[in-house]
């Protein structure tokens, strides 16, 4: 237990020092294991690891949705999703706000990031929001919390790497996140009805909408939600695996962004260049959470924690608040990818011996990471907005995605007691 916890103590030191992620990982996870055993032995492991995860065909789904998520982004599906949420939502008070949870939804499920979402949709939905005189904080709110999304609907780069390291199923996982990710959706909405109801000037009402303009704005976007139910229907009809579906949502989000004259031969080679970058330095981060992961194991962390939980005789239940209370904690301070490196190592071993199913595990861990880019000081949702809106303060921003952050520990609690609303889905398949 004790080097264990000496090695996260210098993990942390060193991020703390601004060295790379994966690198102080890696590091520590390499020294510990020479210290435990030898030096050899450390280097051998160490290597082993790598090769065979770098050569893991299950691996291949990173870049792949990576890709994907770039295509759609370069695509400019983004203002068509809004507008069809739009023509639905709009004519009910905050429902811009509204219309722009719902757009990130339906584009988070594509792109697969929440940066990306919270980045793209502040330059859809922002101006509409303004011309309407949309509240700053509820409108940069509903973008943040918004964004937030793309890191549990599917597809999902942080499901799959957390499938990578725990080894469960990274189509089940998705197929998990299904139901919390409309959940998160529906509280988001609810979020919004009650922040318009204290105050109706925050969300002013928008213009209503003809059902020709509906039907019109539902048949621009019908290529791009096919694109979406295709690629998840088929991993859950079992058609095909989660790699093989990352390959055809790549391809179809080419095509798409072909046909939509968005994808020269200059603006492909940026996309495949950003992807290479993205993905390079997400295997770092792997490699170097393998590597630690294989020390806190050779130590007997996991062991040390089942006993150490045993001996104070708190339920299985109560061990989970105190996870998710210690992932709130870390959240305040580090971004959602490094915390879950960090942290599933450790954690997922006694989960799993405590009897519970990683996969719903999962998708608390994701849905307690969501929390944490919408809450201070961190809050990455927040300065990528501040990034993009540079005539909005922090503070606003902050202040504005208090009551989403509250529906989303409610919606946190519900995931906790009722595990049938995240494994319903996956036990069908």
């Amino acid at each position: 237990m004790m080097i264990s916890i000496i090695g996260f103590a210098a993990v942390l030191a060193l991020a703390f020092m601004r060295m790379p992620l994966g690198l102080a990982l890696g590091i520590v996870g390499f020294v510990g294991f020479a210290e435990l055993s030898n030096y050899r032995a450390a280097i051998s492991s160490a290597a082993r690891l790598v090769i065979d995860s770098g050569q893991s065909y299950g691996l291949s789904v990173v870049p792949l949705f990576i890709l994907m998520g770039l295509m759609v982004e370069r695509g400019g599906m983004a203002k068509e999703l809004y507008r069809a949420a739009y023509v639905f939502l709009g004519h009910r008070k905050g429902g811009l706000a509204m219309s722009t949870v719902v757009a990130c939804g339906m584009f988070s499920a594509i792109c697969g990031s929440s940066l990306a979402t919270a980045a793209t949709m502040s330059k859809v939905s922002m101006p509409e929001m303004r011309r309407y005189k949309y509240d700053d904080s509820l409108a940069t709110a509903s973008i943040a919390a918004g964004g937030t999304l793309g890191i549990l609907i599917p597809p999902s780069v942080i499901l799959v790497i957390y499938g990578l390291m725990t080894e469960t199923s990274v189509g089940k996982l998705f197929i998990a996140g299904v139901l919390p990710g409309l959940i998160g959706v529906l509280f988001y909405l609810g979020a919004v009805t009650f922040v318009v109801r204290r105050n109706p000037k925050a969300g002013p009402v928008g213009d209503k909408c003809t059902w020709v303009e509906r039907f019109v704005a539902l048949r621009d976007v019908w290529t791009t939600l096919g694109l979406f139910i295709f690629v998840i229907g088929g991993i859950y009809g079992g058609l095909f695996t989660p790699t093989e579906a990352a390959g055809i949502g790549a391809a179809g989000a080419m095509l798409i962004a072909w046909r939509r004259g968005a994808l020269s031969i200059k603006s492909a080679m940026d996309v495949l260049r950003e992807t290479a970058v993205t993905s390079a330095k997400l295997f770092m981060v792997l490699f170097g959470a393998l590597i630690f992961s294989n020390f806190v194991n050779r130590a007997g962390l996991p062991a040390g924690l089942m006993d150490l939980v045993t001996s104070f005789e708190v339920s299985p239940l109560g061990v989970i608040f105190i996870i998710l209370l210690v992932y709130i904690a870390l959240g305040c301070v580090f971004e959602s990818l490094s915390m879950i490196l960090l942290t599933v190592p450790i954690f997922a071993p006694l989960v799993e011996g405590l009897g519970f199913d990683l996969i719903w595990f999962g998708i608390l861990v994701v849905v307690v990471t969501e929390i944490s880019l919408i809450t201070p000081p961190i809050g990455l949702n927040v300065f990528v907005l501040k990034g993009v809106l540079k005539d909005v303060s922090v503070k606003t921003i902050f202040k504005g995605v208090t009551p989403f952050w509250v529906a989303d520990i409610l919606r946190l609690a519900l995931l906790t007691f009722v595990p049938a609303l995240s494994l319903f889905l996956p036990s069908m398949m």
